[in-house]
């Protein structure tokens, strides 16, 4: 297997089939040569859970790796695109460093085709446009993105929008450059992520200690909707869950309630329950869907069914749950699961109270009421 270290790797200036221009391209990580598939030449990529078996000259299903001569390269790698800097709790991350500010960007490509993503022109950009629109992205360095991260005073990079396990190596890169800097060596990284990476990959983030938390899309609990929605399964997406979990990285799960897809009592009692099986303190936010790309037939989640959920999940017994993208009261506050005292409010991204705010650099702070170990990172 191929793991190498893209800093170890000389940025090659090159041509790839079908391109009159050149480009910097970085060879790829976690990737082996198959033999006896058939034909000569055939790579497996190992980054995602879809392991895709990639002939001479073609790309994986992300359309954004590539097998030049029996090497795997990344065609998205210094391809940033949507830099900006987000409160946190736009990720949303509610129990990681609330009130903290992150700098966020994503690439083209990924290894879903989800109906209803709302960065369809990021995300399906090269299924769309072709390769050309990396062609259009000026190229930005790792070294640029820790200069930036430190000017705007971020206390995070959010690697977002498009499925950062597709940039792997631009954000291994990057991360391995903040760290490197005196300036940015303390800031946190976070993945923004669907949950399709391979054992491979986390293996590789546990080991380097590349992540200070991951925020996770469970979609569906049903395989054959999240085959028909996302092109991806439901399992890949529960083991990774399960090891994030198991690992000790902070965790949220958000889950989309689309209207007749996932919404019905049975679907989010297994959701609620599976969470609870790894803990009830990992957060669960429920999300309202609005019509949108491909689901834009569908009518937006109604706000009983949104509550609904929440009632099931407390029911189930998880004392960590929100309800995002709406202007409901009280549904996105943190509150003590043991003495219900209210330790943080939210109104959308901003944090109206925070009993926290002058404790810094805490893990699992205690409830200043009644003493109850708090699940959130300060």
């Amino acid at each position: 297997m191929h793991n190498k270290n893209p800093q170890d790797l000389q940025e090659e200036s090159s041509l790839l089939p079908g391109q009159k221009t050149r480009k910097s391209v970085r060879e790829a990580m976690l990737y082996s040569n198959v033999k006896n598939a058939g034909q000569k030449g055939v790579i497996r990529c190992q980054l995602c859970s879809h392991y895709c078996l990639i002939p001479n000259g073609q790309v994986g299903k992300c359309l954004v790796r590539q097998n030049e001569n029996g090497k795997l390269y990344s065609l998205s790698w210094g391809k940033a695109s949507g830099l900006a800097m987000d409160p946190i709790e736009k990720k949303p991350f509610f129990h990681f460093k609330p009130g903290s500010s992150v700098l966020s960007f994503g690439t083209p490509g990924c290894n879903f085709r989800c109906l209803n993503c709302q960065n369809w022109d990021l995300s399906q950009g090269v299924s769309i446009k072709g390769k050309s629109i990396l062609e259009m992205l000026a190229t930005i360095t790792p070294k640029q993105i820790a200069l930036q991260a430190q000017k705007s005073n971020a206390d995070a990079i959010a690697y977002t929008y498009s499925e950062p396990t597709i940039f792997f190596e631009y954000a291994y890169d990057t991360i391995k450059e903040c760290k490197k800097q005196k300036e940015t060596k303390n800031i946190s990284h976070l993945f923004v992520s669907n949950g399709y990476f391979s054992k491979e990959a986390f293996e590789l983030i546990k080991k380097e200690k590349l992540l200070d938390a991951i925020r996770i899309d469970l979609k569906f609990f049903d395989d054959e909707k999240y085959y028909e929605i996302t092109g991806g399964r439901l399992k890949p997406v529960l083991e990774s869950i399960t090891r994030v979990h198991q690992s000790g990285t902070p965790l949220e799960i958000i889950n989309l309630l689309i209207p007749d897809e996932n919404d019905s009592d049975a679907q989010i009692e297994k959701l609620c329950k599976f969470v609870y099986s790894l803990s009830p303190n990992v957060p669960l936010h429920f999300s309202r869907f609005f019509p949108y790309y491909k689901l834009a037939n569908k009518p937006e989640t109604p706000i009983k069914t949104l509550l609904n959920a929440r009632k099931i999940a407390k029911e189930i017994g998880l004392n960590y749950v929100y309800i995002g993208n709406t202007d409901l009261k009280d549904t996105e506050d943190t509150r003590c699961p043991q003495c219900n005292l209210l330790l943080i409010k939210r109104n959308r991204y901003i944090i109206e109270k925070n009993v926290f705010e002058k404790l810094k650099d805490t893990k699992n702070p205690k409830c200043p009421k009644c003493g109850y170990e708090i699940n959130l990172v300060l």
